[in-house]
């Protein structure tokens, strides 16, 4: 399994990229790019997956610990860890037998920035 390299971008770079979607409509490339995070996150293993990784002591998780919450098999759960990858919402790495997975805080800093609602506006 190879690592993926992604841009690690800070909070105010998110948000430059990510407007609020009441400020400015997206772009095209910027709409393809958030819509395969959220088509990653709308199936229901993946988003616990998500969870499961993020909320892990130290921030990573390794996928043996990753596969007994689920009903499902282990290819099945590499699959998903597969698409979460693709997406460019975890960061993984293999040590030794095993891969291990953390969540990409500019992946989560961009889907935030683009969802967050307007401060002082009535709406």
């Amino acid at each position: 399994m190879s690592n993926l390299e992604h841009e690690v971008l800070d909070r105010d770079d998110a948000a430059a990229c990510c407007s609020p979607m009441v400020h400015e409509p997206l772009g095209e490339d910027a709409a393809a790019d958030l819509a395969k995070m959220f088509k990653a996150l709308s199936d229901p293993v993946r988003l616990r997956l998500l969870s499961l990784i993020a909320s892990h002591e130290g921030g990573e998780a390794c996928v043996c610990d990753l596969t007994g919450p689920f009903d499902v098999s282990q290819p099945t759960i590499s699959h998903h860890l597969k698409v979460l990858r693709e997406a460019g919402l975890v960061g993984s790495e293999r040590r030794g037998t095993w891969v291990y997975y953390w969540v990409l805080p500019a992946a989560l800093a961009k889907l935030s920035a683009l969802l967050q609602a307007p401060t002082g506006e009535s709406g």
